[in-house]
């Protein structure tokens, strides 16, 4: 069948564009789409979709088997504002998808595995500015602790079972095909939604919080061009740091002001503040950059006329 792909959480926020641009690349028939729940008719119309639980090994097993999957991008998790919320759940989903995608390389049942890692994993005591691929990790959330568990666990199966596994730290991930989906740094996407609607917006994180961010398209080309890279050249089987952009709720409102004139912005932050505030403000993606040739396309200006333009439209 050649190049077989299941993306399990294929209706999330990064599995719905992940999926169609894998489909435009190797035809749709060749990527399977999976996820608890159906997705956009745009997701649903474009090729092979299965209800799975990821949680669930056999019906996992069962759909891998039938198609003959080759590759596993496993997006399906519960994210960090929600996890805060159901924290067993979180958890539970996290980490039994990802050991269940695991166990099924493992037995050679499939080939290569991608999971996202997050810069959720660092925390308070990490440096903030510039944060190293290697330093310390101590996580104060839910999805944080999920997240460098699995760093932990993937490289393990990589180094003890020879399982090719790869992963990339996402920033906040901005787009304006899907609707946020429960996490931190989404206030970035709903803000030209509310621009454009409403001509106001309520950020629950106070003017200056930086964040490293990145425009989808950046993260989806990140991902393949990852995963499209020689075994030998990745040197890290943990989670790479990737970055593209870092900024503040007030330097996108002033980036929005430039397209609209009166759009105004006011903070009211809540109890997502301070999961922000324990985040990088910068990313150091060297080793990305050195070992696959990683390189963003999308600084916060073009963002903003790319996400105005497609949601006027």
């Amino acid at each position: 069948m050649g190049h077989t792909i299941l993306i399990l959480g294929a209706c999330g926020q990064i599995g719905t564009e992940l999926t169609l641009v894998l489909r435009e690349r190797y035809g749709s028939d060749s990527v399977v789409a999976s996820d608890i729940r159906e997705g956009s008719d745009a997701l649903m119309a474009s090729g092979p979709f299965e209800m799975v639980d990821a949680t669930n090994y056999s019906a996992l097993e069962d759909v891998v088997m039938h198609y003959e999957i080759e590759e596993v991008y496993l997006m399906a998790a519960m994210l960090s504002a929600t996890a805060e919320k159901f924290p067993m759940r979180a958890w539970n989903l996290n980490m039994n998808s990802l050991f269940n995608v695991l166990n099924l390389a493992r037995e050679k049942k499939i080939g290569k595995v991608f999971w996202p890692s997050s810069i959720a994993v660092f925390g308070t005591t990490t440096p903030r500015e510039n944060t190293p691929q290697n330093t310390i990790q101590e996580p104060s959330t839910v999805y944080g602790i999920s997240k460098q568990a699995g760093e932990r666990w993937c490289e393990y199966y990589c180094h003890k079972f020879g399982v090719d596994v790869r992963s990339l730290r996402f920033p906040g991930l901005i787009s304006w095909k899907t609707l946020p989906g429960g996490g931190t740094t989404d206030y970035a996407v709903d803000i030209y939604r509310k621009a454009l609607s409403q001509g106001s917006y309520t950020c629950f994180l106070s003017a200056n919080t930086r964040l490293p961010m990145m425009f989808m398209d950046d993260a989806i080309r990140a991902t393949i061009e990852l995963m499209n890279s020689d075994a030998e050249a990745i040197s890290v089987r943990s989670s790479y740091n990737l970055a593209a952009m870092s900024f503040s709720p007030a330097q996108i409102a002033s980036s929005i002001q430039r397209h609209l004139p009166d759009f105004s912005i006011r903070y009211q932050p809540d109890f997502r503040q301070e999961i922000a505030d324990s985040w990088p403000m910068s990313i150091d993606d060297s080793r990305s950059r050195a070992d696959w040739g990683w390189k963003p396309e999308f600084d916060l200006d073009r963002t903003t006329e790319e996400m105005l333009r497609s949601l006027k439209n």
